[in-house]
């Protein structure tokens, strides 16, 4: 059996991994597993795009590139290979053309957030129901979503909770710059800095927030979104890109790590959850019923509800005046982190898994 990845970006992944060997950044997680199982890795770069990649780019809310590579991928791979898809927006083109041979690979899709309108059409008009061997989800709403709306079988769809690099993401001393309390976040998926700020903007604190993925900001700096943000940080919020260095030391910085979140139906802010869990810090997120299996666990987090800033302050305040219990909380959730939700864990989860598709595919599922 042959093993392929098939990545939604054009990384460099053989030099993020040297950059993850020197300590620059935590490591892939497709890396780890191409290594394990001796995939190839594809890109989606360099191929040619053709006026119908674009008409199903838009369809299914992809990238034209991504359908490029696809009908290239169509072309190479037969039933000896598995491939693995890491997002739907690679995997909805690899299974919609990769899945429409009778020769067809096994197909592995990682999925987050199907459970939308462009998301349902794609799942219906491409029929990926009859040409996914394995869903892959970390939200359990997306995988009751998936149940429900294909009507699969349970061994169709994988409930595997994410992951964090523990070997990058650790605790560590402050940098002692700190003049008072340090609250920061990270990202801007589904996030609600509105209520983060009303809920902090006259407490004696810091507040700040990573929430760029990239370093190339224009000089002027522009709210990316007013939904998202307010219209005026206060002047004790501050808002800019760090390199992953920087972001590993902002976590150990932090009194308290917040997740501020509006309500959505998958995994928004659990890779923050689990970065600072592992940097042994306290964390506050917001209910969401996307997050809802990660919340259940008791003493790990501290909850509040969506689009609550008085709820928020009043966690904030009672963390800050209780660092032995803000210490306690920490502990519990670094240990989870370190027993159940590292990288390494979660790799050799699903490499386990992808070596154990060698049977041939069933025949309903080579129906086109």
């Amino acid at each position: 059996m042959n093993y392929h990845v098939a990545l939604y970006q054009a990384i460099d992944l053989a030099g993020w991994a040297r950059d993850a060997d020197e300590g620059k950044c935590p490591r892939h997680i497709m890396w780890q597993l191409s290594q394990l199982l001796g995939a190839t890795i594809h890109k989606p770069a360099g191929n040619p795009v053709f006026p119908i990649d674009t008409i199903r780019a838009k369809l299914a809310s992809t990238q034209p590139d991504h359908w490029a590579l696809a009908r290239a991928l169509s072309s190479q791979l037969t039933s000896d290979d598995v491939i693995l898809c890491p997002s739907e927006n690679v995997g909805i083109p690899v299974a919609a053309l990769c899945g429409a041979k009778r020769d067809r690979p096994k197909i592995v899709l990682i999925i987050h957030n199907l459970n939308r309108p462009r998301g349902r059409l794609a799942l219906k008009l491409f029929r990926l129901a009859q040409k996914v061997d394995l869903f892959i989800t970390p939200a359990r709403l997306q995988a009751d979503f998936l149940r429900r709306y294909l009507h699969l079988p349970e061994e169709r769809i994988w409930l595997l909770a994410d992951q964090t690099d523990v070997k990058f993401f650790t605790p560590g001393s402050a940098s002692g710059e700190k003049q008072r309390p340090l609250l920061m976040s990270v990202g801007l998926e589904k996030r609600d800095y509105v209520t983060f700020a009303e809920a902090t903007k006259d407490l004696n604190i810091d507040v700040k927030i990573s929430g760029f993925s990239t370093a190339k900001l224009k000089e002027e700096y522009v709210l990316p979104n007013s939904r998202t943000f307010p219209k005026v940080l206060p002047d004790n919020m501050s808002c800019r890109f760090y390199e992953w260095p920087e972001l590993v030391q902002l976590y150990r910085d932090a009194d308290i790590v917040v997740i501020s979140l509006v309500e959505n139906n998958y995994a928004a802010g659990i890779q923050v959850l689990h970065e600072a869990l592992a940097c042994r810090r306290p964390v506050i997120v917001t209910r969401t019923e996307g997050l809802s299996q990660y919340l259940e666990t008791p003493g790990i987090l501290t909850v509040v509800n969506p689009g609550d800033p008085a709820g928020l302050r009043q966690a904030i305040v009672n963390l800050l005046n209780n660092p032995q219990e803000a210490e306690a909380q920490a502990q519990r959730g670094h240990e989870l982190v370190l027993k159940e939700r590292s990288s390494d864990r979660y790799v050799e989860s699903v490499a386990n898994r992808l070596t154990q598709m060698r049977s041939p595919t069933p025949e309903f599922l080579n129906k086109s």
